[in-house]
Protein backbone atom coordinates (compact mmCIF):
# COMPACT_ATOMS: atom_id res chain seq x y z
CA UNK A 1 0.00 0.00 0.00
CA UNK A 2 1.24 3.47 -0.84
CA UNK A 3 2.06 5.63 2.13
CA UNK A 4 -0.43 8.46 2.51
CA UNK A 5 -0.70 10.96 5.29
CA UNK A 6 -3.73 9.07 6.63
CA UNK A 7 -5.48 5.83 5.73
CA UNK A 8 -9.24 5.33 6.09
CA UNK A 9 -9.70 1.97 7.82
CA UNK A 10 -12.66 -0.34 7.39
CA UNK A 11 -14.74 -2.14 10.00
CA UNK A 12 -16.45 -5.50 9.36
CA UNK A 13 -19.45 -4.49 11.48
CA UNK A 14 -22.55 -3.59 9.50
CA UNK A 15 -22.83 0.18 9.21
CA UNK A 16 -19.61 0.84 11.13
CA UNK A 17 -16.73 2.96 9.88
CA UNK A 18 -13.14 2.71 10.96
CA UNK A 19 -11.03 5.72 11.91
CA UNK A 20 -8.46 7.39 9.66
CA UNK A 21 -4.97 6.60 10.94
CA UNK A 22 -1.42 7.61 10.10
CA UNK A 23 -0.36 5.88 6.87
CA UNK A 24 3.12 4.88 8.04
CA UNK A 25 1.73 3.38 11.25
CA UNK A 26 -0.98 1.56 9.29
CA UNK A 27 1.56 0.07 6.88
CA UNK A 28 3.89 -1.04 9.70
CA UNK A 29 1.07 -2.58 11.78
CA UNK A 30 -0.49 -4.28 8.75
CA UNK A 31 2.83 -5.90 7.85
CA UNK A 32 3.45 -6.98 11.46
CA UNK A 33 -0.02 -8.49 11.84
CA UNK A 34 0.16 -10.37 8.56
CA UNK A 35 3.58 -11.67 9.61
CA UNK A 36 2.40 -13.10 12.96
CA UNK A 37 -1.07 -14.40 12.00
CA UNK A 38 -0.71 -17.92 10.55
CA UNK A 39 -2.55 -19.38 7.55
CA UNK A 40 -3.12 -22.75 9.20
CA UNK A 41 -3.54 -24.46 12.55
CA UNK A 42 -5.40 -23.00 15.49
CA UNK A 43 -4.56 -19.45 14.50
CA UNK A 44 -3.29 -16.94 17.02
CA UNK A 45 -5.05 -15.50 20.05
CA UNK A 46 -6.15 -11.89 19.59
CA UNK A 47 -4.90 -11.06 23.09
CA UNK A 48 -1.35 -12.10 22.18
CA UNK A 49 -1.11 -9.80 19.14
CA UNK A 50 0.23 -6.67 20.91
CA UNK A 51 3.15 -8.65 22.33
CA UNK A 52 3.83 -10.46 19.06
CA UNK A 53 3.75 -7.33 16.90
CA UNK A 54 5.67 -4.94 19.20
CA UNK A 55 9.17 -6.28 18.30
CA UNK A 56 8.33 -6.00 14.58
CA UNK A 57 7.30 -2.34 14.72
CA UNK A 58 9.64 0.64 14.26
CA UNK A 59 10.16 1.95 17.80
CA UNK A 60 10.39 5.62 16.77
CA UNK A 61 7.17 5.40 14.75
CA UNK A 62 5.15 4.00 17.66
CA UNK A 63 6.77 6.00 20.48
CA UNK A 64 3.96 7.04 22.81
CA UNK A 65 1.32 5.25 20.71
CA UNK A 66 -1.10 2.66 22.04
CA UNK A 67 0.01 -0.59 20.39
CA UNK A 68 -3.18 -2.45 21.50
CA UNK A 69 -5.36 0.26 19.92
CA UNK A 70 -3.48 0.04 16.61
CA UNK A 71 -3.64 -3.78 16.74
CA UNK A 72 -7.42 -3.70 17.22
CA UNK A 73 -8.01 -1.03 14.57
CA UNK A 74 -5.85 -2.60 11.86
CA UNK A 75 -7.10 -6.12 12.76
CA UNK A 76 -10.68 -5.00 12.11
CA UNK A 77 -9.58 -3.41 8.84
CA UNK A 78 -7.86 -6.63 7.71
CA UNK A 79 -11.00 -8.60 8.61
CA UNK A 80 -13.16 -6.20 6.59
CA UNK A 81 -10.79 -6.56 3.62
CA UNK A 82 -10.93 -10.37 3.84
CA UNK A 83 -7.21 -10.86 4.60
CA UNK A 84 -7.78 -12.46 8.01
CA UNK A 85 -10.74 -14.13 9.68
CA UNK A 86 -11.82 -15.23 13.12
CA UNK A 87 -11.60 -18.94 13.86
CA UNK A 88 -15.23 -20.07 14.19
CA UNK A 89 -16.71 -21.27 17.48
CA UNK A 90 -13.60 -20.46 19.53
CA UNK A 91 -13.41 -18.30 22.61
CA UNK A 92 -11.36 -16.29 23.34
CA UNK A 93 -11.02 -14.90 19.82
CA UNK A 94 -8.37 -16.48 17.55
CA UNK A 95 -7.39 -15.33 14.07
CA UNK A 96 -6.11 -16.96 10.91
CA UNK A 97 -5.01 -15.57 7.54
CA UNK A 98 -7.31 -16.30 4.60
Amino acid sequence: MKNKSTVPTKNPGRGKKGPRIDGARYDAMRAALLDVIPHTGDGVAFASLPGLTRPKLPRALFEGASIPWYVATVKLDLEARGLIRRVANVSPQRLRRT
